[in-house]
C-alpha cells in the first residue's frame, strides 16, 4: 500500500499553486467580474462560458453541469487521476517535497502510477536529447539539418535520438529505479523474448507533451533503409497517452492561440517546427490520427469559442488527393466546431516544412495569411472532380455538392454557398439550387429528430445531468484516498425554485456567509437551520456551524465547510454558493449583508407568527393560562417583526 501523504503537505500544495494558474493551463479564462474568471467548461460541451473560477477562494464551479471543487478536484477530474496523483503532480510543479505517513520523501514505490509514468517519460526525454550529440546520431542530425533545423531548434522542441540496440533505454531506466512493469505500461518498452526491450531504436524522436508541458509519449522517425518499421512510430495507447486527445506542440502554442484567437493545424512534427520558427507560433499537429472531436474540445477551450468570441482555425494540407480528402474530413468536424475554419494549401502542394526550406519563413507566413474558407475549399474540391462544361457533369456535380452544402448548420451561410454553387455550375435558376439545399437540410434535421437523438416525451435526455434537491446535479461516490471520490451516477430529485423570493433570500445569505463571512458574523451564527425553508440550504447552514461558524472564518474556512458537508451533493452546492456572483449590481457591503440577514429572519418570524396564531385559534377558551402564554409569544413575535421592518439589521 502507498503511504498516506501528510495533511500539512496537502494543505501546502493547495496553497502553493493558485487555481487560476492551474485552470489556465487547460482553457482560456477571462474576467467575469467580482474577482472571478470565466471560460468554457472542460467537463461538458457549451457555447457560452458558464465555468467560473474564484482565485480568492481557490474554487471553481460550472453553472451549466454543476461540476465544482478546488484545485486538486479540478486536476483529478480533468486528468482522470487519483487524489494522491493530483497532489504529487501539483507538488512537483510547486517544488514541494511530499512526506508520507510511512516516512521519507516521495519514495518511488509510494507514488501513483501516473506520476511514475510521467517521471519515466521525463527521464527518457532528457536521455534521448543527450544521445542526439553522440556519433551514432549523425544521420539524425543530418536529417534535421537538411530540413533547415539547427541545434537551437532541436533543443527548443526537445528533439532526441534513440540509439540502435535492444536495451539501451531499458537498462538506463532500470538504473533509475523503474520497474519492468512501469517500462512496459509506459510504452517506452515492449515485451521481448527475454523481457522488456526498447520500443524506439535507431530513430529521431520528438517528445509529445500534454497541454501542461508534461512528456506523455514520443513520435519516432525512421532514419535507416534497413529499418523495416513504419516511417513514423508513435507511443501506443497508455494510461497517460491517448492519441485522440493529444495535439503535438499544444504546450508551446496554447498561450498564443488564446491571445490571437487562431490555431493552425498542420500534419507533422517538422511542420510544427517550421511554422513556429517562421513566427506562426500557434501551429499544432495531431499524432498519428485525424483531427477529431477530442482535439476540437481542446481548441475550443483555448479559443473561447462562444457567442462572445469567434476563434479561427486554419488547416494546412497537401494539395494532393490525400490532402483534399483530409479537408473534407475537416468539413465534417467543422459542423461541431463554431470557430471560423479555413484551409491553406501550399504552392505546388508543399507542406510548411518544405515551403520554409524552399522559400523561407515569409512564405510560411504568407501560406497561413492566404487561407481560404473551409466550406469554399471543400465545395470547389468536390466540383472540380466533374466536367461542368457538359450537362451530365453539371448534374453529377450538383448531385454531389448539394448534400455537402445542406450539412452547413448556419442557414445564411448555407444559402450563400447554394448561390455560389449555382454560379460555379452555370445554373441560371439559382433559386432552384437554394430550394434543393434547403429541402435536403430540412429532411436531415427531421431524420436526426426522429432518430432518437433528442429526448422524447417522458424521457430525459441521456446527456442532461440529473438534478438533485439543490437544483444542481447530485453527486454520489464513496470516499477515495484522502478525500478523492469515485464518480457515480447522479441521483435525481426536485429542483429548487430559485425564482421563489424565499429561496432567493436564503441563497443570497448563504453566499454571503461563504464568500464574505465577516459581513454577516456573528449574527449569522445565531441563525437556526429551521430559518432556511429549503432542506439543502438548512444543511449548508449546519455545515457552516460545524466548520466553526462565520466568526471563526480563516484561510481554511471554506475547506472546513466543504469537508463538513455530509456528501458530494451538498459539497457541490457549497462550492456553487461560494463561487456564484451576488444577485445585486450594488456594492456588497455591510448594508447589503444586513438586508439579507433581515429578509431571512423576518420570513422565519412571519412563519412562526402564522403557526402561533393557529395554535391560539385551536386553544380551549377555558385554558386561560395556556392562552395567555401563547398570546404573549404572539405579541413578542409581532413586536420583533415590526422592529426588523423599522430598524433593519439593528433589531437582530
Amino acid at each position: 500500500m502507498a503511504g498516506r501523504i501528510r495533511d500539512e503537505d496537502v494543505k501546502a500544495v493547495r496553497g502553493a499553486v493558485p487555481i487560476d494558474v492551474v485552470v489556465s493551463e487547460y482553457l482560456q479564462l477571462r474576467n467575469a467580474g467580482g474577482g472571478n474568471l470565466k471560460g468554457l467548461c472542460p467537463f461538458h460541451e457549451e457555447k457560452s462560458p458558464s465555468f467560473q473560477v474564484s482565485p480568492s477562494k481557490g474554487l471553481y464551479f460550472c453553472f451549466g453541469c454543476q461540476e465544482g471543487g478546488d484545485t486538486l478536484d479540478f486536476v483529478m477530474k480533468l486528468e482522470h487521476i487519483t487524489f494522491a496523483e493530483a497532489v504529487e503532480r501539483l507538488a512537483a510543479q510547486a517544488g514541494i517535497a511530499l512526506r508520507y505517513e510511512e516516512g521519507g520523501y516521495t519514495p518511488g514505490r509510494q507514488q501513483g502510477e501516473r506520476t511514475r509514468l510521467l517521471e519515466a517519460h521525463r527521464v527518457a526525454a532528457a536521455w534521448f536529447v543527450e544521445q542526439l550529440d553522440g556519433p551514432e546520431a549523425e544521420p539524425a542530425r543530418r536529417f534535421l539539418s537538411e530540413r533547415g533545423f539547427d541545434q537551437a531548434a532541436a533543443q527548443h522542441f526537445g528533439v532526441g535520438y534513440a540509439p540502435g540496440g535492444w536495451e539501451n533505454l531499458v537498462r538506463f531506466l532500470r538504473g533509475k529505479g523503474f520497474t519492468e512493469r512501469e517500462l512496459l505500461t509506459s510504452g517506452l518498452a515492449s515485451e521481448g523474448r527475454r523481457g522488456p526491450m526498447d520500443r524506439f531504436r535507431g530513430r529521431l524522436l520528438w517528445p509529445i507533451r500534454d497541454i501542461t508541458g508534461e512528456v506523455i509519449g514520443f513520435g519516432a522517425r525512421r532514419l535507416r533503409d534497413d529499418d523495416n518499421g513504419p516511417k513514423y512510430l508513435n507511443t501506443p495507447e497508455t494510461p497517460i497517452y491517448k492519441k485522440s486527445q493529444v495535439l503535438y506542440g499544444i504546450d508551446l502554442a496554447k498561450r498564443e492561440i488564446a491571445k490571437t484567437g487562431r490555431a493552425v493545424v498542420v500534419e507533422g512534427y517538422t511542420d510544427v517546427m517550421a511554422c513556429h520558427l517562421a513566427g506562426i507560433t500557434t501551429a499544432i499537429a495531431t499524432c498519428g490520427t485525424s483531427f477529431g472531436e477530442e482535439h476540437i474540445r481542446i481548441l475550443r477551450r483555448l479559443l473561447m469559442d462562444s457567442s462572445e468570441f469567434r476563434g479561427e482555425v486554419v488547416y494546412t494540407f497537401d494539395g494532393d488527393a490525400a490532402g483534399q480528402k483530409a479537408a473534407l474530413r475537416a468539413f465534417e468536424g467543422d459542423q461541431k466546431f463554431a470557430a471560423r475554419t479555413f484551409i491553406a494549401v501550399g504552392p505546388d502542394g508543399m507542406d510548411p516544412c518544405d515551403l520554409r526550406l524552399a522559400r523561407g519563413d515569409g512564405a510560411v507566413r504568407d501560406l497561413v495569411e492566404g487561407r481560404r474558407p473551409l466550406f469554399d475549399f471543400a465545395i470547389r474540391s468536390l466540383v472540380d472532380r466533374y466536367d461542368v462544361e457538359t450537362p451530365e457533369g453539371q448534374a453529377a456535380a450538383l448531385q454531389a455538392a448539394v448534400p455537402l452544402i445542406a450539412r452547413i448548420k448556419d442557414e445564411y451561410v448555407r444559402e450563400s454557398y447554394g448561390r455560389q454553387l449555382a454560379s460555379m455550375l452555370g445554373v441560371l435558376d439559382e433559386r432552384s439550387v437554394i430550394r434543393r439545399v434547403a429541402q435536403l437540410a430540412h429532411w436531415e434535421r427531421e431524420r436526426r429528430r426522429q432518430g432518437g437523438s433528442a429526448a422524447g416525451p417522458g424521457r430525459r435526455d441521456q446527456g442532461a445531468p440529473a438534478r438533485g434537491p439543490s437544483g444542481a446535479p447530485g453527486h454520489g461516490g464513496a470516499p477515495g484516498p484522502q478525500g478523492g471520490r469515485a464518480p457515480q451516477a447522479r441521483p435525481s430529485g426536485p429542483r429548487l425554485d430559485l425564482r421563489n423570493p424565499v429561496h432567493m433570500a436564503e441563497r443570497e445569505l448563504l453566499k454571503l456567509a461563504l464568500q464574505t463571512p465577516a459581513l454577516v458574523a456573528p449574527a449569522f451564527d445565531a441563525y437556526g437551520e429551521d430559518e432556511f425553508t429549503a432542506p439543502p440550504y438548512a444543511a449548508v447552514c449546519r455545515a457552516v456551524a460545524e466548520a466553526g461558524g462565520t466568526s471563526g472564518a480563516d484561510d481554511d474556512y471554506l475547506a472546513r465547510v466543504r469537508e463538513a458537508a455530509p456528501d458530494d451533493q451538498l459539497r457541490s452546492l457549497v462550492t456553487e454558493l461560494a463561487v456564484e456572483p451576488m444577485r445585486t449590481p450594488r456594492q456588497v457591503d455591510a448594508v447589503y449583508a444586513g438586508e439579507q440577514l433581515v429578509a431571512v429572519r423576518l420570513r422565519a418570524v412571519d412563519r412562526r407568527i402564522t403557526v402561533v396564531r393557529g395554535q391560539l385559534r385551536r386553544l380551549d377558551p377555558r385554558d386561560a393560562e395556556r392562552a395567555a402564554a401563547v398570546t404573549e409569544e404572539l405579541w413578542t413575535l409581532q413586536q420583533y417583526a415590526q422592529g426588523l421592518r423599522d430598524r433593519g439589521a439593528a433589531a437582530l
